[in-house]
């Protein structure tokens, strides 16, 4: 097998995990238009090989991470950059027990929020919601009965969707960042907006990065910081490279919980 040469301001890096995430089933499926042939995946850990020309800071042998930089960084972006959450306010987390959704709870709590509630689909995974920040663990079906929130994050799409417009409180804040239940597009009118003073955004990390690299990187290195001093924990669960297909079932299937990583070699 030919050994890849990094270029110029690249690394090479010999892969122990590679993390596993949505964004590559909507590859997979199609619904992400790339070109092929695609080597699809987003973050690894293992230890650096070699260095290309300009690279500085880094070291051969250098180890590097693969369950952050995808999960826990969009974690920061979405509540501090897109969201701008401030004190005190509360916020409702879809998909509470997933690998964004163990992250947005404890880092909604880091940025000083006050009530942060999180939904599930099942009752089978309230108890572990419940381990990541989270004040209270609801039935998604539930949510009518919830309150009303400044902020509320949304990865399912579908009915949650026109249910969260729903349960923001004025000056309130959906945040729009996937359709894990793969509904449908939820039509959201403009005049209801300007009516009740809501606000819709969306995020996508891979087109936040190509544009803003800069703030990417700071939001690493804050997840990075938080991990390693135990503010932010991370549940990871592991399959050998050979389940890969195993791995996009347990995700498209919503049977995840926390941050799964496929097992490439020992390293």
């Amino acid at each position: 097998m030919r050994v890849p040469r990094p270029g110029p301001g690249q690394v090479a890096i010999d892969v122990a995990y590679a993390g596993a995430n949505f964004a590559e089933v909507l590859y997979r499926q199609g619904v992400v238009d790339v070109p092929l042939p695609f080597v699809p995946g987003i973050e690894v850990s293992g230890r650096i090989r070699s260095l290309g020309d300009g690279v500085e800071g880094l070291t051969v042998g250098l180890p590097v991470a693969a369950a952050l930089p995808s999960n826990s960084t969009t974690a920061f972006l979405v509540l501090d950059r897109v969201a701008r959450i401030e004190p005190g306010e509360s916020v409702l987390v879809h998909a509470a027990a997933g690998g964004v959704g163990s992250q947005l709870g404890q880092v909604a709590r880091l940025l000083g929020a006050g009530r942060v509630v999180g939904t599930v689909g099942s009752e089978a995974k309230i108890e572990t919601a419940k381990g990541f920040g989270y004040d209270e663990v609801i039935l998604r079906d539930r949510l009518a009965d919830a309150g009303r929130f400044d902020v509320v994050v949304d990865m399912v799409g579908g009915p949650a969707r026109r249910a969260s417009l729903d349960r923001l409180a004025p000056m309130g804040r959906l945040v729009v960042m996937g359709n894990a239940s793969g509904a449908e597009d939820v039509g959201i009118p403009a005049n209801e907006l300007w009516f009740t003073n809501k606000t819709v955004s969306g995020f996508n990390l891979a087109a936040f990065a190509a544009g803003y690299p800069a703030d990417v990187h700071s939001a690493l290195r804050r997840a990075v910081a938080a991990a390693a001093s135990g503010k932010l924990r991370v549940n990871v669960d592991s399959l050998p490279l050979d389940q890969a297909a195993e791995a996009h079932r347990r995700i498209e299937s919503g049977t995840t919980t926390g941050k799964l990583v496929l097992e490439v070699e020992t390293v």
